[in-house]
């Protein structure tokens, strides 16, 4: 889970507007580059300080990818039996939460090559996949794809695949275990300390 996040935060960059009206495999290529600039330029900066971190992971992450679609596939069925108020705290706490999961795992980046490739979309869907390679210094190339889905202006990420595992996927099955056995309040509450323990930590 941590290499979707980092490869997340590294292919996923342009400050807001920047990317609009870019097919998404150049969206994903241009943005990587300035993530990774950024990244290279800043780090020592960025290891002293958290918060400068987490603002540069909130500026990279926010505009493009769509939090309230990735929070209902993660829910599943309990996002229809979710309170309006529980939705829209759920989708804060796990915004918050990948936010700051992606922030500590970029510092894992260290020059691995990224391989990128066209992407795949049927003429009139709005939705496309983009599937890139990266290479680590040992062992085989590791396949991500990104399924993004345009409304009309820009793309945005709505869930990532690595090797095959998807993360909506993955936290669907974790999140929906804890609702079944206690409920969407426990969830809640465990997303809440999760969040608090990661800022008090700073």
């Amino acid at each position: 889970m941590r290499r979707v996040c980092l490869f997340m935060c590294l292919c996923m960059g342009l400050t807001a507007g920047a990317g609009a009206g870019l097919p998404p495999d150049q969206l994903v290529r241009e943005t990587a580059e300035q993530v990774i600039t950024e990244l290279t330029e800043n780090r020592r900066e960025l290891e002293k300080n958290p918060e400068r971190l987490y603002r540069m992971v909130n500026k990279i992450v926010l505009p493009y990818f769509d939090f309230k679609r990735m929070s209902r596939y993660v829910l599943g069925q309990h996002w229809s039996d979710a309170s309006p108020a529980q939705r829209e705290q759920f989708t804060g706490e796990f915004k918050t939460l990948l936010i700051r999961t992606y922030a500590t795992a970029l510092f894992e980046y260290t020059g691995q090559e990224i391989v990128y490739k066209p992407f795949r979309h049927e003429k009139g869907d709005k939705r496309a996949v983009v599937g890139t390679e990266v290479h680590p210094e040992d062992g085989p190339p590791i396949p991500i794809e990104y399924g993004l889905i345009s409304n009309s202006e820009e793309w945005k990420v709505y869930d990532i695949r690595i090797d095959g595992l998807s993360l909506v996927t993955n936290y669907r099955a974790q999140y929906g275990r804890i609702v079944q056995t206690r409920g969407i309040e426990k969830l809640l509450a465990s997303l809440s300390e999760k969040n608090e323990k990661s800022m008090s930590r700073q």
